[in-house]
């Protein structure tokens, strides 16, 4: 058996200390490798069919979502079950599924994966949700940006599996954390917080402090909301920084309306009058596909997503035992045998 699971046994699961020292709560790399995250009863799973002598028993075990999405998370289960001797079909990452539809199968004896259950089905479920929430907005936005900023809402030991894949799986264009960029390949997107202008008291004098350390044809993109009525801010950025700035960014909180069809529309009005056609709107705050598509539609260029993307509904997985010694088997309410999806590719 290949398998790299620490806890062969319930002897091994009641033998394991967490280190009392370490940092922080989330499970490293090596301790997800080891099983330390599967369910208990799969290890005592182990010990029971280890007694009936079947744990080395060949079947077949297909992976399915509760309902439609994008399918995403491929690479981190592959990592799982590359040391395994087991063979592996699955989508792509982006492929779109339905509700039902055999996401993955794997072949091997129970003994190999079979702890690894609870670890497979989180991977995916969680991976999957984001691409599928962060497919929604970008779709939503019509071809215009769709910037992640959802490191915030998340514990950071996801933060950066969220936001790469929000970006690399959902087709975000960029994405705020700088691990979650990076591992998607691109560089991390945002300009500076409203705390940067509260500190200074005057939106104005940030931007042109802000300007003076990019470089001259680098994109600009400046907060309007902090202290004066928006419109009226970002008359005073556009007349201050001229060509110099790109865009400015709306993000008025729910507590004075948030941003508005109405709002988008008079700044976009009062740019363009006052000479600054150029310079584009950006919005954010509490975005989802359904605001996107009205601001969109009222003038916004361009969207930063945070919470609708890592709080994606999760793409609920189950993993149900097919064929058990080359025989169909399920559970009663299940279809026995294997059910084919015509997107499942070779992977392992």
């Amino acid at each position: 058996m290949t398998t790299p699971l620490a806890f062969d046994t319930m002897a091994d699961v009641k033998a394991f200390t967490p280190d009392k020292d370490r940092l922080f709560l989330s499970a490293t790399h090596e301790e997800i490798i080891s099983g330390a995250v599967a369910d208990v009863y799969f290890v005592r799973s182990r010990d029971v069919l280890r007694v009936t002598g079947q744990l080395d028993v060949p079947v077949t075990a297909e992976i399915f979502a509760r309902r439609h999405g994008v399918f995403a998370g491929l690479g981190e289960a592959l990592r799982i079950l590359k040391p395994l001797n087991v063979k592996v079909q699955s989508l792509r990452d982006g492929d779109t599924f339905e509700s039902k539809d055999t996401l993955m199968r794997i072949e091997g004896a129970y003994g190999e994966f079979g702890a690894y259950e609870s670890i497979l089905l989180g991977i995916l479920a969680s991976s999957s949700g984001w691409a599928t929430a962060a497919r929604e907005c970008v779709e939503a936005a019509g071809g215009k940006p769709c910037l992640c900023f959802g490191a915030r809402h998340v514990h950071p030991s996801v933060a950066p599996v969220m936001e790469s894949i929000a970006v690399s799986v959902g087709g975000c264009s960029a994405a705020s954390c700088i691990l979650g960029a990076k591992l998607a390949g691109g560089e991390p997107s945002g300009t500076i917080p409203h705390a940067v202008v509260l500190v200074n008291g005057d939106t104005v004098r940030v931007a042109k402090a802000y300007a003076s350390l990019l470089k001259p044809h680098e994109p600009m993109t400046v907060l309007v909301d902090t202290f004066k009525d928006e419109a009226e801010e970002t008359l005073r950025v556009a007349e201050a920084l001229g060509d110099r700035l790109t865009s400015i960014r709306l993000d008025t909180p729910s507590e004075r309306g948030g941003v508005t069809p109405a709002l988008v529309r008079e700044v976009r009005w009062r740019l363009d009058k006052a000479g600054f056609p150029n310079v584009k709107i950006v919005a954010s705050g509490g975005l989802d596909p359904d605001r996107i598509r009205i601001l969109s539609a009222a003038g916004v260029d361009m969207f930063g997503v945070g919470s609708y993307i890592c709080h994606g509904v999760t793409c609920d997985m189950t993993m149900d035992l097919k064929e058990v010694d080359g025989k169909p088997i399920a559970k009663r309410g299940r279809l026995p045998g294997r059910l084919d999806n015509p997107k499942l590719v070779d992977v392992q």
